[in-house]
Formats: structure tokens, sequence, C-alpha cells
């Protein structure tokens, strides 16, 4: 793994203002590195902040929401400092960004084409004609069967497959280190969806990017990338090298993650991923997972736990957890 890394974030927290005047705080304490040509996935529950998260770093966080401790740093700029210009910059030529929904994302007034030439002219001084050039090119590159029947076409012509093969196109189309993929396969059919997480792992091993790929299902990540956070309620409750956490998850949530996972694998409908999802709340003090924890200790309401490290680049926020790995290091991460 390359030393520098082109994102990163250290001990992030994102507040929203409270009706009570002060602030509601939906991301804490969060650390989190992506490195040159690194694949790390962040995963959890819808609402757990990891869209936010990935939004931190462009410095796209809707007002009125803000970062009011730690820092981002993108490509190493400071996201909080960053003029414009710095930003314009970022946003496409050092970071592409695959949106959830490819179909609303992209402009319904403009074609594909367009929309791919004006991206690749904002960011190196093409002419018009070598932009369209590059924009059948990128087309092709993402596996578009006829790249000038699509660039012809507006979004609401294309299948929900084309379109997130357009936006990937798109997000390329800076030329950038790294892709944040949020949620990219959410809205495809099964066999769609395994067509672009294929293109998304050939084209970040082809141009050697670093890549964020952000989902709510472990089936997804297992094998895409090198290493996974676990985010509940705003916070990484666990990280670890991606077989390591397959075959040792250490979370409670994570464990839970994993069962749906096994349910889904063994085709026990009660064991579905979307059963994690219902009225829980995360508790107000301590830990926030205790209300649904089954391993949960009188303690666990005393303070929020800290993310401990256990093991070689594996971390684990539940001191119950931390305490009975074998040979622990017990350092705050």
């Amino acid at each position: 793994m390359c030393a520098e890394p082109v994102l990163q974030t250290t001990d992030l927290t994102i507040g929203f203002p409270a009706p009570d005047g002060g602030w509601r705080y939906v991301i804490q304490d969060v650390t989190l590195t992506v490195a040159d040509g690194e694949r790390v996935a962040l995963v959890g529950e819808s609402g757990s902040g990891k869209s936010l998260t990935a939004l931190a770093f462009l410095g796209l966080i809707p007002e009125p929401g803000k970062v009011v401790a730690g820092s981002t740093v993108t490509a190493g700029v400071a996201i909080s400092s960053a003029s414009e210009t710095e930003l314009c910059r970022i946003r496409g030529a050092e970071v592409g960004l695959v949106f959830q929904e490819a179909a609303e994302a992209l402009n319904p007034v403009y074609t594909i084409g367009f929309q791919l030439a004006e991206t690749i002219r904002m960011h190196d001084a093409a002419s018009r004609s070598a932009a369209r050039r590059r924009a059948h090119e990128l087309l092709a590159d993402v596996a578009v069967g006829d790249p000038e029947t699509v660039a012809r076409s507006y979004p609401h012509e294309l299948s929900g497959g084309e379109a997130q093969r357009a936006m990937l196109a798109l997000a390329l189309a800076g030329k950038p280190r790294c892709l944040i993929a949020d949620e990219p396969t959410s809205a495809l059919d099964v066999v769609t969806q395994a067509r672009v997480l294929d293109l998304l792992e050939r084209l970040t091993g082809e141009h050697g990017l670093g890549l964020l790929l952000i989902s709510h299902d472990l089936l997804v990540v297992e094998g895409m990338v090198e290493r996974v956070a676990v985010m509940y309620a705003g916070r990484i409750v666990e990280e670890a090298p991606t077989g390591q956490l397959f075959r040792e998850p250490l979370h409670p949530y994570t464990r839970m993650l994993l069962d749906s996972v096994q349910g889904i694998r063994e085709d026990t409908p009660e064991m579905e991923t979307t059963s994690l999802v219902g009225s829980f709340r995360p508790a107000a003090d301590g830990c926030r997972f205790r209300s649904r924890c089954t391993i949960a200790e009188p303690s666990c309401a005393d303070e929020e736990p800290a993310l401990t490290m256990v093991a070689p680049g594996h971390s684990v926020r539940c001191p119950v957890v931390a305490a009975s790995v074998p040979g622990r290091s017990g350092v705050e991460s």
C-alpha cells in the first residue's frame, strides 16, 4: 500500500443545528484513510452516516450541516480551508464520485456525450472534437455496447445498467486518482449489479485507482476490497482487513451484519438484511449499540467506548470484546 493517502479523515465530527440551539452530531470521531491504489469499503445499514462521510471528502456536506471537529484531507488539500478553485479541481481530477441513483444524478436536459465532453474540457485543455472522441472512448471503456448511440442519448432513454455505466464514465472523465462509489448497484437487478461490480473492479485495477466503496451489503464488498470499516450510528465500530473481518468479526454489530449475509446465502428469509432496519434508535448514553446488543453489560451505559486496536490493522469499539481477545494490543486507535 502506498504511504500517501488520497482520502483521509481524522476525528471527523459533522453536526446539524438542533432545535434547542445546539448541535446534533450525526458523524462523530471518524478516522478513515484510503491510500493511492487501495480499495476500502465503508459498510453499515441505511442512515448510519456512510454517504455523509463520503461527501465530506469533497466538501459537499449539505447545509446547514458542517464539520464541527476533526479534519478531512483529500489529495493533500485540507477541505475546510480549500478555495472553490481547489475544490473544483479535486472534484473530478482527484476524486470521481459514482452516485447511488445514476439516472437522477445525470443532468436530464443534456445528452450523455455532452455531459462527458464538458467534464473532460473542464479538467483538460481539449478541443470540442477531442473531448467528443474521448467521451466515446470512455463509454467504450465502461463496456457500453454502442458508445455513439449512448452518447446521443438523454439519461431517461437509458436502462439502469447503461445509466450506471455512463455515471462511471463521467466519474473517470477527469482522470482521478480515486473513486468514491456510493451504493453503485442499489437500484439495479442482480445480474446488472454483478456486471457493474465486475466493471468497477476491472477499471480501478487497470487505472490503479483508489476506491472507497460504500454499501449496506457485505456480499457486495467481499472480494472487492482490501479493508472494511463498519459504521453504526455515525461511528466506526470495527475496521479490519477484509479476510480477517469475515473470518473473525468482533463487534456484535459486525456479527449481526455477517449473520444476515449467511442467512441470504442459506436462503433463510428470517435472516435477511432488511431485518436489521427497524424501530431501533441508538442509545443516548454509553455505547450506541447497546440497546441491540446481546452481550451488553451495565458498564456499557457509562460512556462511549473507544476504538481499540486488538491486532495489526484490526480495531473494534467494544471493551467487552476487546478484553476477550488473546494478546490484544490494547492501544486506542
